[in-house]
């Protein structure tokens, strides 16, 4: 993360978070290390349906559609946390940790990454075949690789 804060500074961008699954620990981890408030402007977390839905501006007709667990609902999360919290690169997360898959749902494991700046927004998929906080762990890890490679 430090290396994450540092390249972020020295380009000037501002960074803040929407996460679901990974219940604020993106930011938590960035937000440990001295200094990140000089890039860091905040975090939603989004962890129940109505939150994405309501604070964040993620439409009901996309989870509807996709899931809660997709490309198209990571997308919107990160767009419309960009504008919400006023930055220039947000990263979003939203999975299944685990230990159970819910019916018609991603199987435990899986979660997509989507980061937004002004040149538009990227989303990838993972599975990690690990334990619950080891998902979530490994969730943080990709969320701060997209926003390096997206903003280099």
């Amino acid at each position: 993360m430090k290396k994450l804060l540092k390249h972020l500074d020295e380009k000037g961008l501002t960074l803040g978070s929407v996460e679901s699954m990974t219940g604020g620990l993106f930011a938590g981890e960035f937000t440990s290390i001295p200094g990140s408030s000089k890039v860091f402007k905040g975090s939603v977390v989004t962890y129940a349906t109505e939150i994405k839905e309501k604070v964040v501006g993620v439409k009901a007709e996309t989870i509807e559609k996709f899931g809660v667990v997709s490309v198209e609902v990571a997308r919107e999360m990160a767009e419309c946390g960009r504008k919400l919290l006023n930055v220039d690169v947000c990263v979003a997360v939203t999975g299944n940790a685990g230990p159970t898959c819910e019916p018609g749902g991603k199987p435990a494991g899986f979660f997509c990454v989507a980061v937004s700046t002004k040149d538009g927004t990227s989303v990838e998929t993972f599975k990690k075949m690990k334990k619950r906080n080891g998902v979530r762990n490994s969730a943080v890890l990709a969320m701060r690789d997209l926003v390096y490679l997206k903003t280099i």
